[in-house]
């Protein structure tokens, strides 16, 4: 009598995927893994497992080996791998331009002393740290499928660092557009009093708000996996926040624009590039060009397509553009192309170009009386 033995190769788990029990001779399928940059999560990769009962290894390797090159869509590959240079590009370009903007705010901080300027450097601050994270993050775990499996703390703390300097950037601006909404309504201001205020918004508030979607996020155990690099229904505790900033900032800049249109009712001879009605003018007409630049991300998120549809391409170079490049943008609005620091820059070119003139020509006096004296007989 025999008794015939059906051979099986065991379950197992390649790193990426789990594999059933498969029959000897047999080939087993699974969906390819949603979380490698330019698979294609519908489509399938197989496993062979062979007639001796053992899974195949590959001829050059010699190691179990899955076939995953089904999954990958070459084109959209492409697609993908552009567009995350496009975020690269756009962090390391606003990342110098912030740090440029930084050290000149700082270098002429005694010029430069004022409420308004000290809110831009909090603002550039908060946009320098998180470009950086964007960066490392890109670089060191989105890039890395090795870190998405293992899954470890380091990457969520990185996920969570990220997102706070996020929220911060939107309550930072926040804070713009509150000053100036204060200082048009309220006749007379403390400085140091509402800068306490901003401190407590711009980084304590979103601490707040970070922690709480970091503790809810963690409470649920199908989103704590891969980084925390997939999509959450917990993202609504940091959107929510920054809409609600970004609605209240939209409110404070219409009615900046309506009180400024009446109080520019002034005749032409007193309405000069430098006078501090137009120096007004010209801040709140920055920020307001901000305003919809830096919250477009927030606002067409709800009309983001579907996977594969025909507008999502487009939808993420979009966004990649936006989101990226919103350092420089602030920069140039907030320092390259504003009057007061520019004004400073000039005077200081106009100074060092003055001195070293005079050091010229105190160099040239003291070589001409180091002159041996001739006399004539």
């Amino acid at each position: 009598m025999y008794v015939y033995v059906e051979l099986f190769c065991p379950p197992t788990f390649d790193g990426w995927s789990c594999w059933n029990a498969t029959p000897a001779g047999r080939i087993s399928v699974a969906p390819c893994p949603y979380f490698i940059t330019g698979f294609d999560p519908q489509r399938m990769a197989h496993k062979i497992c062979t007639e001796e009962g053992t899974w195949f290894r590959h001829p050059q390797s010699n190691l179990i080996w899955s076939n995953y090159t089904t999954c990958v869509d070459v084109e959209d590959l492409e697609m993908r791998q552009a567009i995350v240079n496009v975020y690269i590009a756009g962090y390391s370009v606003s990342l110098i331009a912030l740090v440029m903007s930084l050290a000149i705010l700082i270098a002429f901080r005694q010029s430069l002393k004022c409420t308004r300027i000290y809110i831009h450097r909090n603002l550039f601050a908060s946009f320098i740290i998180n470009n950086a994270m964007w960066l490392l993050w890109y670089k060191c775990v989105a890039d890395q499928p090795e870190v998405l499996l293992d899954n470890r703390m380091g990457c969520k703390i990185l996920h969570v660092l990220l997102h706070y300097f996020l929220v911060s950037n939107y309550f930072w601006m926040f804070c713009e557009g509150l000053y100036l909404h204060t200082v048009l309504v309220v006749a007379f201001l403390s400085e140091n009093s509402i800068m306490k205020w901003f401190h407590l918004i711009g980084w304590a508030l979103p601490a707040v708000v970070t922690s709480i979607y970091a503790g809810v996020r963690a409470s649920i155990p199908e989103e704590t996996n891969h980084c925390w690099m997939e999509e959450s229904r917990s993202t609504w505790i940091l959107s929510g926040p920054v809409c609600l900033s970004m609605l209240t900032n939209a409110f404070f800049l219409v009615n900046i624009v309506r009180v400024l249109v009446t109080k520019l009712r002034a005749p032409i001879a007193y309405r000069t590039p430098t006078s501090p009605k137009m120096t007004f003018y010209r801040n709140c007409k920055a920020t307001l060009i901000l305003l919809p630049l830096l919250g477009l991300h927030y606002v067409v998120m709800p009309f983001r397509p579907e996977a594969g549809a025909p507008g999502e391409i487009a939808y993420q170079i979009v966004s990649a553009i936006f989101t990226s490049f919103q350092g420089l943008c602030v920069a140039f609005l907030f320092c390259f192309c504003n009057g007061e620091v520019l004004k400073v820059l000039r005077k200081e070119i106009v100074r060092y170009a003055a001195t070293r003139k005079v050091g010229l020509q105190n160099r040239r006096l003291i070589l001409r009386s180091q002159q041996p004296m001739t006399t004539e007989l």
